[in-house]
């Protein structure tokens, strides 16, 4: 597989930086970690999910270390924004973390830098995992992540404002959709539909989209955005826009903002996440609302699943035996169900999921899993892919055809797989 010359150059330098670090000619932290006495020390990055993350952290590794004094875990929590940036720079300083927590991975694995699933979890963990969320770790047949969170997306719908359009079905379709966020725009006095394609998260709205229509990103081998059923998809998104039955100026709309308009009863129509449910509860919990699933082409079901990993750098392999057994035991039933439910997330694991089934609100989002369509996280170009979304997908909003805008984004991604 081709990979970019800034991939190449950055695996390049982190991994004779691991080189040394297997030769013995590292650091304190770059070698196997071990210190005085037996005990090993892993390094442990991870990104800010909530304000409650570090601390969340920091109970799981507290009862860990009570129960396997000789394991020592150094945490380190950094915003999303600044992890990547971090990861990159400790892996050129010979200081790559034993356990990080982050999106895209296939450009460490593509280079060796990483341990496979097999030697940092057992197998009843790894089996444990459902199969969707473990293929999607899966770089050349080989898994290298452990799928922390999933997080599925719904449509959420405002029932007042419904009721006030004349509005009295749930919405199964696209044309369904179509007709009933116009009927809000026009009888009430609120926008129909919430379409987010600022670039906090457009390649989030647009793969809803996409998959509603049986399209997607691409694979591991090839990313395609602009393929005839992508295009059709884009196409009605742009006539949701131009038609006027969605939100002022979609390309500048961020995701967070609009579902606080939707919270707030002034929204027909979203999709939301499982942590969405929560901060209703909280913001406004008289909100005549519900949850239903995406709204597809044809009714088929169909939504955007959104995983993050664990992964481990396998460095010189010598405290794979202390990873896996940190591992083993965050991904137990009730230490793991805990984490993930505290943090607004659904859980990966077929344990997990039958351990919060009788949770109502979940429920929803656990029952579209099944039928995800994930961000193909396994191609090193879909970085680039993703930044093209962000930068570009909103111009369907302004005036310029849906093809030329998908034309534009695959241009990005055939250029970074080169």
């Amino acid at each position: 597989m081709k990979r970019s010359k800034r991939t190449a150059a950055l695996a390049l330098s982190a991994a004779a930086a691991l080189l040394l670090t297997s030769c013995g000619f590292s650091g304190d932290k770059g070698g196997s970690n071990t210190a005085e006495g037996g005990q090993t020390t892993l390094e442990m990055l991870v990104p800010t999910y909530s304000t409650g993350t570090k601390a969340l952290w920091e109970g799981v590794i507290k009862d860990f270390e009570a129960e396997h004094s000789d394991i020592k875990i150094d945490l380190e929590v950094q915003s999303w924004e600044n992890i990547e940036n971090v990861l990159k720079t400790k892996l050129q300083g010979n200081q790559a973390p034993d356990i990080y927590n982050g999106g895209a991975f296939a450009e460490y694995a593509a280079e060796g830098l990483l341990a496979p699933a097999t030697d940092i979890a057992s197998q009843a963990t790894i089996d444990d995992f459902q199969p969707t969320f473990a293929d999607a770790e899966k770089f050349e047949g080989t898994q290298y992540g452990l799928p922390l969170i999933a997080s599925a997306r719904a449509l959420f719908y405002n029932e007042d404002l419904m009721k006030e359009a004349g509005v009295t079905e749930v919405p199964k379709t696209w044309d369904e959709l179509y007709d009933a966020s116009k009927a809000i725009s026009e009888k009430t006095k609120s926008d129909g539909y919430g379409m987010p394609l600022g670039n906090e998260e457009a390649q989030g709205e647009t793969l809803i989209w996409f998959a509603g229509n049986g399209g997607n990103f691409g694979d591991a081998e090839k990313i395609a955005v602009n393929t005839p059923q992508d295009l059709e998809a884009a196409e009605f998104m742009q006539k949701m826009i131009n038609d006027g039955v969605t939100q002022n100026d979609p390309g500048a709309t961020q995701r967070t903002p609009m579902l606080n308009t939707f919270i707030q009863g002034k929204l027909g129509f979203a999709y939301g996440l499982p942590q969405t449910v929560g901060q209703i509860e909280k913001e406004n919990p008289k909100l005549n609302y519900g949850i239903a699933p995406v709204a597809t082409k044809t009714g088929e079901p169909a939504t955007l699943g959104v995983a993050d990993r664990l992964m481990s750098f396998k460095k010189d392999g010598k405290n794979s035996a202390a990873v896996k057994e940190f591992f083993d035991y965050f991904y137990s039933a009730d230490v793991y169900t805990k984490w993930v439910s505290t943090e607004g997330f659904l859980p990966t694991t077929k344990s997990g999921s039958e351990k919060l089934s009788g949770d109502k609100a979940l429920k929803p989002f656990l029952d579209q899993l099944p039928n995800a369509v994930f961000y193909p996280t396994t191609n090193p170009a879909w970085n680039a892919t993703d930044g093209a979304f962000k930068s570009l997908m909103g111009e369907i909003a302004t005036g310029k055809s849906a093809k030329d805008v998908l034309d534009a984004i695959q241009a990005k991604a055939d250029a970074a797989a080169k």
